[in-house]
């Protein structure tokens, strides 16, 4: 593995609070690597210390090889970064923006083609302080990929999107990607580290709580599987729940939720049963465990460990 990026026992305090207590990662080149977590996680303070913007508290960090704080000037023109504010004059136009950006920026691609990117060809002579939010953050990706980066930091980059501005900047990642572009993302949109991680890490109070493969995470999380049965039936009256693989089960109003380790098996025999009986299940829904689920259910987890 070409690794690019590399953080070994990475910390950072400041001001007695330590945002980032110890964390290791890496990413290869080419990957998609999505940093998640709650507000206060730590994940800003993290991609601060990536780009170079500050120096760890303990630990080390490598970006290309380099230390991108004290090796600045062999690392910063491979890198595009995209803040989550990205403060620029008002009164500029999107075009003077992008010609101002790119007289600062080393290999600058064509600023036509920097606003084509991210579909701001038409908006290239409004002000900064007429755009919409989800304009200001297509300028700001436009900016960060100006130079053409080996590696691309994208602090939430679709905050603020409409729905098509979003889809349309997830396919503008995964071509960048697909160029061999190394991205590492924070976002509070699970579907978006879903649709295009290669790899994430949670990260909860400063410290990363589990990481992998998005399907990894995902599968260590149960199952869902719910349904009505008619008034006259009862939970009692199905096959032994463990023997179908169920791990947990409730049932409220007439609705039962299972929860099971293997969908296929469980549904099959739910299925099964209810043909056999001739009971209609209603309202039947099955589907794997999502994302946002392992999510809620890692911090959730976490925080009741911390308040025994």
């Amino acid at each position: 593995m070409n690794t690019v990026i590399e953080t070994v026992g990475l910390k950072r305090s400041y001001w007695g609070f330590d945002a980032v207590r110890g964390i290791d990662f890496t990413v290869a080149r080419g990957e998609l690597f999505a940093l998640l977590g709650t507000n206060g996680a730590g994940k800003t303070s993290t991609l601060e210390l990536l780009e170079g913007q500050a120096t760890p508290t303990g630990g080390t960090v490598r970006v290309l090889g380099h230390d991108p704080f004290r090796d600045r000037a062999s690392v910063r023109h491979r890198m595009g970064v995209m803040l989550q504010e990205g403060g620029f004059p008002p009164e500029l136009t999107v075009l003077e923006t992008v010609r101002m950006w790119a007289g600062c920026t080393t290999g600058a691609r064509p600023v036509d083609e920097a606003l084509a990117l991210t579909n701001l060809s038409d908006r290239r002579a409004v002000r900064v302080k007429q755009l919409s939010g989800g304009e200001r953050r297509r300028l700001d990706l436009s900016l960060a990929l100006l130079g053409r980066p080996e590696v691309l930091f994208l602090d939430e980059p679709t905050t603020g999107l409409d729905a098509q501005s979003r889809q349309d900047t997830w396919e503008l990642i995964r071509e960048l990607k697909q160029q061999g572009t190394t991205v590492l993302l924070t976002t509070h949109y699970l579907e978006e580290a879903e649709q295009l991680a290669d790899r994430l890490a949670i990260m909860h109070k400063g410290l990363i709580a589990t990481t992998g493969r998005v399907a990894d995470v995902v599968a260590e999380r149960p199952s869902r599987i719910s349904f009505q049965l008619p008034q006259d039936r009862f939970v009692g009256e199905l096959p032994p729940l463990a023997s179908m693989g169920v791990v947990r089960h409730t049932s409220e109003s007439g609705t039962v939720r299972l929860e099971t380790n293997d969908l296929q098996r469980t549904a099959t025999e739910l299925l099964t049963w209810a043909q056999r009986t001739g009971v209609a299940l209603h309202a039947l829904d099955a589907r794997s465990a999502s994302l946002e689920e392992a999510f809620m259910e890692i911090a959730k987890g976490l925080d009741n460990e911390e308040t025994r």
